[in-house]
């Protein structure tokens, strides 16, 4: 059953009502507002609050604004007059359930008919741009048409110019080979004139043929090749890094994982030696882990003091390490410092991110303790949201159902202060 909230606030114009709803630590992103002309929710788990306008407004001028945690609401109204009252001045609850039931039909009609133009714009714009791009395709098939028409007739053009000079070309050589033929001839005819005139003219010629041996063998000698012996057989073996989360690749969150891991390898390094107090330890006992084992074991043996300055110390060497600040709020705990319990656990917080499953159970625990000092500074709605979050992270661990459901139950009056018991 959600909690009601009752410390609202509203104030009004002649044209506008302003109503000022606190948020009680919620994130924006959980806050669901819901407004029509006679009903107005606003839903923050495990916060309701509940709206029955006395007089009707404008749902589609009205606006909500979230921020600095109060949720304001500005609703128009439909007459220009003052009202007498924000809410109707009944307890009738079929009333008000009538009411609720017809506001939520009528937001339900609006979505759908946002929907539906929304889906009408889109098969319009989907309708036109199909029609640009078809008569863009038939400008850009034409244009090409009319190059291809432009490119054959220039090119059969040519080709008849082409054509009708390779025929003159022919003619030309045809007219000049017959001249040459002729010219020959009438040289023959004098040439046989001459040599009958000659008298007892007796000319002899020898024809001498070139004994011409060609050798047309060739020999081609082959190189011997020398084939390498096949290679010897052997196995390579093959290793994988080992994952250092426990999870399989499907189902974890290779690049959170990976960037937690470079944050712890760099929170390691991070190590600052110019504090004065590393003079009087000795070489072994400058280190953050050493001082915080040696804070865990007196928080064990129930000397809180004694821990805490360790684990002061060891944030002074480093201030990266989350489970220094974790531990450093459980020992502010158990001294009542409750403000620096929060300060150190919100601190933890940051440093455990991104959230990968090996860091869970830290982030549980700084969770629970940030909670535990929360309900201790009667801050239980604060508090309740931190038992919820390590519930989540944790959701089986028994002892956190109890602890979440005492807070859960005080806040609502059924129980005493879980942090006194």
């Amino acid at each position: 059953m959600p909690l009601l909230v009752t410390d609202y606030s509203w104030i009004q114009t002649d044209s506008t009502v302003h109503i000022n709803v606190p948020l009680k630590g919620a994130k924006s992103a959980n806050v669901d507002i819901v407004c029509t002309d006679e009903y107005l929710k606003v839903h923050f788990p495990p916060f309701l609050f509940e709206a029955f306008l006395s007089e009707p407004v404008d749902d589609d001028r009205s606006t909500a604004k979230i921020g600095n945690g109060v949720a304001v609401i500005s609703l128009s109204k439909r007459n220009n007059k003052v009202w007498e009252c924000l809410m109707i001045s009944t307890n009738d609850k079929e009333k008000k359930r009538e009411i609720r039931e017809r506001a939520l039909l009528k937001l339900r009609e609006k979505h759908a008919a946002a929907s539906k133009a929304k889906a009408e714009k889109q098969r319009t714009e989907k309708k036109y741009a199909l029609e640009t791009m078809m008569k863009l395709e038939k400008d850009e098939r034409e244009r090409i048409q009319k190059i291809k028409d432009t490119e054959r007739e220039r090119t059969t053009a040519e080709l008849e110019a082409w054509q009708l000079m390779q025929k003159k070309k022919a003619e030309e050589e045809e007219e000049e080979a017959r001249l040459k033929l002729q010219t020959q001839r009438g040289n023959q005819d004098k040439a046989k004139a001459v040599t009958k005139k000659q008298e007892g003219g007796c000319s002899g010629g020898r024809k001498v043929k070139p004994d011409g041996r060609g050798s047309s063998e060739a020999k081609s000698k082959k190189k011997h090749v020398d084939v390498p012996a096949p290679r010897v057989p052997g196995n390579i073996p093959v290793t994988f890094t080992p994952r250092v989360f426990p999870t399989a690749l499907r189902e974890s969150r290779v690049p959170e994982e990976e960037e937690w891991l470079k944050k712890q390898a760099a929170a390691r390094c991070a190590v600052n030696a110019d504090v004065e107090e590393l003079k009087d330890l000795k070489e072994e006992e400058r280190n953050p882990d050493w001082l915080k084992e040696k804070g865990d074991k007196c928080f064990a043996t129930g000397n809180y003091l004694a821990a805490l300055n360790a684990y002061n110390l060891a944030i002074r060497l480093n201030r990266k390490i989350p489970a220094l600040y974790s531990n450093r709020a459980a020992c502010h705990l158990k001294l009542r410092n409750l403000h620096k319990a929060i300060e150190d656990s919100s601190q933890a917080l940051e440093l455990l991110t991104p959230p990968v499953g090996a860091n869970a159970a830290a982030r549980a625990r700084a969770h629970v303790r940030r909670g535990s000092a929360l309900c201790q500074l009667q801050l239980h709605a604060e508090g309740l949201q931190d038992y919820q979050a390590a519930l989540k992270i944790d959701p089986h661990n028994k002892a956190l159902q109890e602890d979440t459901q005492r807070v859960r139950d005080f806040i609502q009056g059924t129980a005493a202060d879980p942090e006194t018991q």
